[in-house]
């Protein structure tokens, strides 16, 4: 193992990033009420371009006046090649008051789309006097933006999370799909006449919680399209807790309580992890490296591994 120690991700909750647009300021109150980690309330795209402006007013009124609770609160800005992204920043970190938490950034594709929002920020609090400051979150949703992953995920002490935008990442890719992420119909292997269907964002979500997980910053799934289909959701939630993500965006409300559930350890696990430990406690009193738990081999490796998810189920149950 390399001398220098992978640093940890900012210990908060972040199962479930609840979206809203910045146009529809009816929800707002609804949105703050659920059982979401995160807010995002977007100005990007979910908000029509003759809406830009009054979204950006509507959320900055609700960070000044919905009680948001023990919610972190982040704004999906415009993207930097638009004319709206630079209003949304000074707007926000001017006008938006201590309760905005995070930006996120959209559409990244290199470290200097970070270091520019970055500098804009930076600027503005340091003549405002804010106490605290604002992170980010980006997403990654082009070729430019996998291919740059591990520079973007190093790319400023503000990142605390990222995440993969499946809709805008297939259209950058040239990909055959409409869908927002899933089992793509089409993308199947032939075994003895029956089709077998794989994951096509495996490879990206992968390369994203490596390059997050080196530099100390959250990977988390994005949006799944079809919300009429929950155990679609579920199924890809799974994979992606299983491969190190630690959360996942709702487009709707219904998929709260499903994301929620999958990036929540069980009883079971909990209970399997400190039993683990006890295990392996036990087998150090007695000068082993390793021992046999339910019939199988644990080492200090296993520690490690149950030590995610115990550390995962007491921040839970401390937020």
């Amino acid at each position: 193992m390399s001398f220098r120690i992978q640093p940890a991700a900012p210990a908060r909750p972040n199962r479930c990033q609840l979206f809203g647009p910045g146009s529809r300021p009816a929800i707002f109150e609804k949105m703050a009420a659920s059982a979401a980690d995160v807010i995002n309330l977007d100005l990007e795209d979910s908000v029509a371009p003759s809406d830009k402006d009054s979204a950006r007013a509507n959320v900055i009124t609700a960070l000044n006046t919905v009680d948001w609770g023990k919610k972190y609160v982040s704004v999906r800005i415009n993207g930097l090649d638009t004319p709206y992204w630079y209003r949304d920043v000074v707007d926000l970190l001017e006008q938006g008051g201590a309760r905005l938490d995070q930006i996120m950034i959209p559409k990244v594709g290199c470290a200097a789309d970070v270091y520019a929002v970055d500098a804009l920020v930076s600027a503005i609090e340091a003549a405002t006097g804010r106490k605290s400051p604002i992170s980010f979150e980006v997403i990654i949703e082009s070729a430019a933006g996998l291919s740059h992953v591990e520079e973007i995920a190093a790319s400023s002490p503000r990142l605390q999370a990222m995440s993969l935008g499946a809709a805008d990442f297939a259209a950058s890719m040239g990909m055959q799909t409409t869908g927002i992420g899933g089992t793509q119909e089409n993308y199947y292997m032939l075994h003895q006449g029956q089709k077998h269907w794989s994951d096509p964002w495996h490879w990206a979500q992968t390369a994203i919680v490596a390059a997050c997980r080196t530099h100390g910053v959250l990977p988390v799934d994005g949006p799944f399209g079809d919300f009429s289909d929950d155990e679609g959701f579920v199924a890809q939630a799974r994979r992606s807790a299983t491969l190190g993500m630690v959360g996942k965006w709702a487009i709707h409300p219904k998929q709260i309580a499903l994301a929620n559930d999958v990036f929540t350890p069980s009883d079971a696990q909990v209970s399997e992890a400190r039993e683990i430990l006890a295990a392996m406690e036990l087998a150090k009193a007695n000068g082993e490296g390793a021992t046999v738990y339910k019939g199988r081999l644990v080492d200090i490796a296993s520690i490690k591994q149950a030590e995610v998810i115990v550390a995962q189920s007491e921040l839970i149950a401390g937020s």
